[in-house]
């Protein structure tokens, strides 16, 4: 037992050593480039899967690696570890932090809630919407732990409200009035005289007390008849408002990972395959912010709403009629909810001069992605005919962050004598404050996949790994692509987003070209499933931020999660085999791709 106890406290420790150690026949009996590359890629990526090291560290293995094996010269591999990919971050990071420094995300957050109503479904789909709009431009985590604290208010806030009507509740059945119910109930829709004979036949009282007591016509479904009628509808009305809290956290940790799928910057797995895309066939320029957005924005939505009514359905039952009702007079409950978010935006004031200036120069970096090469039209790209192909994406969020250090994060003010007050300049963000949002860890660890992925094709894995999934080829083209999905929507679950991309990207590349297959129709859908990670708290950054709040169970999570992914492998599957097709041309093999040898003599 004793020796079992240091084994599972030295077990990463012993990975790390092992791991190395039993894959190092393969290069040793194999002696070829193809198979000192298999190694060091096997290596990174089940320290990558296991996390036995950190990500990053995991990431500059091939650093050295490669020299060692003499697959790329040590300047070649640095050279892979920054690319343009890191000057588009920069800028997104910048943008990231002006908006977290002045409060901006929350004031869109409440705003976004307080136009769809306080109706717990429609609470949902406010705080859905808001938390998917925000991670399309940070990153999922960033919008899920703005979020969340709203959510928990709002929560805390309800709770409130349930004890207080509790307390009230058992007065009234204790024989005692208190007029202030009235008031908090909204007594006027009790005093129908219908509802009253039907709260008659169902609890057997007939003082009007019992009536206001019982009024939430929700708290009739499910009672249990070997229980008093008052503890009944208190137990009822527990598990309904667990249910909320429970869908309430869900949605948040759920539509932070939707909303990141719709643009490039939204999610690292986006940014990772379009440097790996770009890289690997440089002659298409078709990726590009625009052409993501077109594509993914059906997929976002409509994932987003069947996942809302699957949480609603899952927790809270789907009451369409009562959600749609006309007229419905709010229920305390609904009145507590809508203070919280009231007052939570009071506190925000008016809206300051770098919120503005952070709004405009958001607005403006969007303008500038969707206007560099839209297709249909020419874009401000083409105004410099001479150096096609030489702006990208990154050159404007490095143009907009740049001016997030430049312009003041304060301005001149009137003292009541109408004299300027003078202030020290301080620019919008500082050096600390990026450096305190930039995710380095994800730079490195995309950096090693380029280095991974470089390394493939200098040493020919990539050419030796298509002439061997040659076969595949006889399959129907979308059971390849539901096959290849469910992978890597498997993998992510236990392992983290980036790194799991990072993995597949040089696989499935090679497995489009060997099949002759233009290598979209695998890559997007394989990309766009690599982050349905709902399983478990560990599986996703933004899932353990929600679970932290401790109103979740692990199987709460399980059990929600498997619908949305079900759900998410589905929406993708359609949309590639319909309105992608034609925004990319899919069905024809392109000329951009790279000839790749029939056979291969190595002997790997």
């Amino acid at each position: 037992m004793k020796i079992l106890s240091y084994v599972l406290v030295y077990r990463r420790f012993l990975l790390i050593v092992l791991t190395p150690l039993l894959l190092l026949p393969l290069p040793l009996i194999i002696k070829t480039k193809e198979a000192e590359c298999a190694y060091t890629l096997f290596v990174v990526a089940i320290f990558w899967l296991t996390e036995a090291l950190p990500l990053a560290v995991s990431a500059l293995l091939p650093a050295f690696m490669f020299p060692l094996f003499g697959i790329m010269a040590s300047k070649q591999v640095a050279s892979a570890y920054f690319k343009d990919f890191h000057l588009l971050l920069i800028g997104v990071i910048c943008l990231a932090t002006s908006i977290e420094k002045w409060n901006l995300h929350k004031r869109v957050a409440l705003r976004m809630v307080m136009l769809v109503g306080v109706n717990p479904a429609w609470l949902m789909l406010g705080f859905m919407v808001s938390c998917a709009f925000l991670s399309m431009w940070l990153s999922n985590t960033s919008a899920a732990a703005m979020v969340m604290p709203i959510v928990e208010a709002v929560a805390q806030q309800i709770i409130r409200a349930e004890a207080e009507a509790d307390e009230l509740e058992m007065s009234c059945s204790n024989g005692s009035v208190n007029p202030a119910l009235e008031l908090y109930e909204n007594i006027g829709e009790c005093e129908n005289t219908e509802w009253k004979e039907k709260e008659k036949q169902a609890n057997g009282y007939n003082n009007v007390c019992s009536t206001v007591c019982t009024v939430e016509k929700e708290n009739e479904k499910g009672k249990e008849q070997n229980l008093p009628p008052a503890e009944a509808e208190r137990k009822s009305r527990k598990d309904k408002y667990s249910g909320i809290f429970k869908v309430m956290c869900l949605c948040v940790a759920y539509s932070a990972t939707i909303g990141g799928l719709t643009t490039i910057t939204g999610t690292s797995t986006n940014l990772i395959f379009t440097e790996h895309f770009n890289s690997r066939y440089p002659g298409c320029q078709c990726i590009n912010f625009g052409s993501w957005f077109i594509l993914s924005i059906p997929i976002t939505v409509i994932i987003l709403m069947l996942s809302w009514v699957w949480l609603q359905w899952l927790f809270l039952g789907f009451d369409f009629k009562n959600m749609f009702k006309c007229g419905k007079k709010k229920t305390a409950r609904e009145e507590a909810s809508s203070r919280v978010i009231q007052e939570e935006y009071k506190k925000l004031g008016p809206i300051s001069y770098p919120e503005t200036v952070t709004l405009v120069l958001f607005i403006l970096m969007t303008i500038l992605w969707f206007t560099r090469d839209p297709g249909f039209i020419p874009g401000w790209s083409s105004l410099f005919p001479k150096y096609k192909g030489y702006i990208t994406d990154s050159t404007a969020a490095l143009v907009i962050g740049l001016l997030f250090f430049i312009i003041p994060a304060k301005t001149l003010s009137r003292t009541s004598n109408g004299e300027n007050t003078v202030f020290g300049y301080t620019p919008l963000i500082t050096w600390k404050e990026f450096q305190s949002c930039m995710p380095w860890e994800i730079a490195i660890l995309v950096g090693g996949g380029f280095a991974l992925a470089d390394g493939c094709e200098v040493s020919k894995l990539s050419e030796w790994v298509a002439s061997k999934l040659t076969p595949l080829g006889s399959l129907p083209l979308w059971l390849i692509i539901l096959i290849s999905c469910l992978i890597v929507t498997s993998v992510t679950e236990v392992a983290s987003n980036p790194a799991t991309i990072t993995i597949f990207l040089p696989i499935l590349s090679p497995l489009a070209e060997a099949i002759h297959v233009n290598p979209l129709f695998i890559l997007i859908p394989a990309t766009l499933c690599t982050s349905f990670a709902f399983l478990l708290p560990v599986a996703n950054p933004a899932n353990a931020i929600v679970f932290s709040y401790g109103h979740l169970t692990v199987m709460d999570m399980v059990k929600a999660g498997l619908g949305i992914n079900i759900i998410g492998v589905a929406v993708v599957m359609l949309a590639i085999m319909t309105w992608i097709v034609p925004i990319f041309d899919l069905y024809t093999y392109p000329s951009w791709i790279p000839n790749i040898p029939s056979a291969n003599g190595t002997g790997l």
